[in-house]
Formats: C-alpha cells, sequence, structure tokens
C-alpha cells in the first residue's frame, strides 16, 4: 500500500502541472480526492492492515493528501490571478473621459402647488390633517348635515363599495374626523389635503379623480370677517400682493353662511382682468358642530375648500385638467424647479 500510495502521489502531482484552466483542476481534484477517488479507493483497504501497519500508512495517506491539496490551492490561485488580470485588462475605465449626463427628475406641478399651499397655511399656524380615501357614509356625508334623502348622495354621483362605504367625494370628513378626535377641546386650525373621487367625465376641466384642499379652524368668537382675512392673505401670498378677491353668497350643507370666492384674473391674452370663481367657503353650521361634540353657543367656525387643479390651471395658465395626468414629459418639465 506504500507503493502504491507513493505512486499516486507522483501521478496526481504530474498531471496537476500540466492543467491549464480551473474547470480541468476541479476535474482532477475530484479524480483524486473525490469520495470515488483514487486516494478514497486506496484507503479503504486500510481495514486488512495490521495494527503496526496503520499508523505509519495512515501518516503517508495525510502527506499525499496535503501535497494534492496544496498543489490544488497553488494552480487555484494562480488561475484566480490569471482571471483578475483578464478582466482588468478588458475592463479598463477612461477615467479621462466625460461622464454621462442623468436626468434629472422634478416636482410634479400639482405636487409643487399642494406644497405650496401647506407651506402658506402653515406659516399662518395651521396643521397639516389626514384621512382614509374610502370613507363611511357617516363621516362623508350625515356628519356633514347631508342626510339620507340629499341629492349629493345619489348613487350615480358617487363611487360606492357598499351602501356604507365609498370612495371620499370631498376632504371634508378629515374635519369630522378631526373634530372628534378633539373630542369637544379647542382649538382646531387644520387643513385636510388629498386625493377625493367623483363620478365626472373626463374633460377639460373635470376629472373623476382629483385634489382637494380644505381648512377647518373652530374656536371661541370665530367670526366670517376671520374667514376672509385668512383667505385674503392666502391669495395674496400664493397670486402675489395686488390679488383681489370677491365673496359672493352661495349654499353648502355643512355651512352657515356660505360663499364663493372669486379672485381677480387676467387670461391669457385678455386686456381687462376677469373674476374667475376658485373655492368654496363659510361658517360652520351649527348642526355639524353639534354633531362632532361641540356646543354651537360656545363655538364657532369656519371652513374651505378649493381643487388643487384649479389652483394650478389657474396659477400656471393651463387650459386642460388632463395635461396633469396624461405624463407627457414635454408638459412636466416646464414646471421644473431649477
Amino acid at each position: 500500500m506504500r507503493e502504491r500510495l507513493e505512486q499516486l502521489k507522483h501521478e496526481a502531482l504530474e498531471e496537476l502541472k500540466s492543467v491549464l484552466d480551473a474547470k480541468r483542476l476541479d476535474e482532477l481534484r475530484v479524480k483524486y480526492q473525490g469520495k470515488k477517488g483514487k486516494l478514497t479507493e486506496i484507503l479503504r483497504g486500510m481495514g486488512g492492515l495490521s495494527a503496526e501497519e496503520r499508523p505509519v500508512i495512515g501518516q503517508l495517506a495525510n502527506e499525499v493528501r496535503d501535497a494534492i491539496d496544496a498543489a490544488v490551492t497553488t494552480h487555484a490561485e494562480r488561475f484566480e490571478r490569471e482571471e483578475t488580470e483578464r478582466r482588468l485588462a478588458s475592463e479598463t475605465i477612461d477615467v479621462t473621459l466625460p461622464g454621462r449626463k442623468l436626468p434629472r427628475g422634478a416636482v410634479h406641478p400639482l405636487m409643487q402647488v399642494i406644497q405650496e399651499i401647506e407651506e402658506i397655511f402653515i406659516g399662518m399656524g395651521y396643521q397639516i390633517a389626514e384621512g382614509p380615501e374610502v370613507e363611511t357614509d357617516y363621516h362623508n356625508f350625515e356628519a356633514l348635515n347631508l342626510p339620507k334623502d340629499h341629492p349629493a348622495r345619489d348613487m350615480q354621483d358617487s363611487f360606492y363599495i357598499t351602501e356604507e362605504l365609498l370612495l371620499r367625494t370631498h376632504t371634508s370628513p378629515v374635519q369630522v374626523r378631526t373634530m372628534q378626535r378633539m373630542d369637544g377641546e379647542v382649538p382646531i386650525k387644520v387643513i385636510c389635503p388629498g386625493k377625493v373621487y367623483r363620478r365626472d367625465d373626463d374633460d377639460a376641466t373635470h376629472s373623476f379623480q382629483f385634489h382637494q384642499i380644505e381648512g377647518l379652524v373652530i374656536g371661541k368668537n370665530i367670526r366670517m370677517s376671520d374667514l376672509k382675512g385668512t383667505l385674503l392673505t392666502f391669495i395674496q401670498k400664493l397670486f402675489g400682493e395686488d390679488a383681489q378677491i370677491r365673496m359672493r353668497p352661495s349654499f353648502f350643507p355643512f355651512t352657515e353662511p356660505s360663499a364663493e370666492v372669486d379672485v381677480m384674473y387676467k387670461k391669457k391674452g385678455a386686456t381687462e382682468p376677469s373674476w374667475l370663481e376658485i373655492l368654496g367657503c363659510g361658517m360652520v353650521h351649527p348642526r355639524v358642530l353639534e354633531m362632532s361634540g361641540y356646543d354651537p353657543e360656545q363655538y364657532s367656525g369656519f371652513a374651505f375648500g378649493m381643487g388643487a387643479e384649479r389652483i394650478a390651471m389657474l396659477k400656471y395658465g393651463i387650459d386642460d385638467i388632463r395635461h396633469f395626468y396624461n405624463n407627457d414629459e414635454r408638459f412636466l418639465k416646464q414646471f421644473a424647479r431649477q
């Protein structure tokens, strides 16, 4: 067995000298050291050796295994170095070449307007409130003084999921949830931006999904004059100090009295400015206060709501709401902040 081991060592080392690639190296490793390899086959015969011969042959077998291991490792390291050198030679980088200019993203014009409006109201002491887009019928309608038989609850006007669940038609439910969460405490001073859904046909001025930003203030001795001053300040910060507003009597079930607000607007190409309706507002209806846990004899408040798309169209002179949703890069790049 000693002669067989010596012969195996010599044969293996000679064959390893001529190996040219890693694949052949692995084949030789398996040939000599694998579970069915030649060295393993010889060692299976150690059971027939005498007790004196076993340690001697065992030590020799370890020496043969170590010699083959060392040769395999040496060749493997050489092949790895050669592969690294080959890759470095083929993948060289000319660091003097100019870099590739990556396209720069931009905030969507709608998000720019929403962020600007949020910043204006945060600067006036408001907080941002959010709520679910899938709303209950109670929060979306009933708590806002829209009873079960009100036309706004028509199944043809809203996206109902069940009789009691629907996609919210305005962000006013967030105001209701805020009042419920405050549990009769004041002051409340929030704006509620978010997506809303109505069953409209898409055209230049309508979409089934759009964005609203609503505001709510509740406290003691809140008056209509506070509402007008707040909206005038907001409009002038958004459109410039020369902007003017006017308030026209209107009707909303959740405010009383109610008004629509127009802003003095000069259309593109027009010689004279004209008035354009921009938002609705009013004093919170006593019934709405009462249903959310506020005593209308002690507390009052105002609310307002606007469409972000309408504000953006007015601010940027856009004539078709569908531009916001068509993902046309030519349109969107016009609003990239430098």
